[in-house]
């Protein structure tokens, strides 16, 4: 059986209710980008680095195809393309005790992939800001 952070997140995702991003995430969380170089931490910043991923690659290709996970934390393979370029990465993450996650991490192949989203992301995040 699915654990219920994962299955909060996923509805939240496949939603796109980003505000309810509140609700899963433990005040202390922490974001790992795959192109910044240091941890992220807090709620806020992590919640917004979701927000704006959200906006970016979930654009109607978006799927996580396959999931693993344990007690306490999983991941999920996901896979989307813009602009031509298939992105394929995964998404991990740990909860605590009360189901709120804890840690975030994104990982994106290939490299064409990655530069992609980080031009994206760049650019959403400044326009956010």
């Amino acid at each position: 059986m699915q654990p219920e952070p994962l299955t909060r997140w996923l509805a939240l995702f496949e939603g796109g209710d980003m505000a309810a991003l509140d609700t899963i995430l433990a005040e202390d969380a922490v974001f790992q980008s795959p192109v910044v170089h240091t941890p992220q931490a807090g709620k806020a910043i992590t919640t917004k680095y979701l927000a704006t991923a959200h906006k970016v690659l979930a654009n109607g290709s978006f799927t996580y195809r396959n999931s693993w996970w344990n007690d306490d934390s999983a991941v999920l393979e996901f896979e989307t393309v813009i602009d031509g370029i298939t992105i394929n990465g995964i998404d991990m993450f740990r909860w605590n005790a009360e189901g709120r996650i804890t840690d975030f991490k994104v990982m994106i192949r290939p490299l064409k992939a990655i530069n992609l989203v980080h031009g994206l992301m760049r650019d959403a995040l400044m326009a956010a800001a």
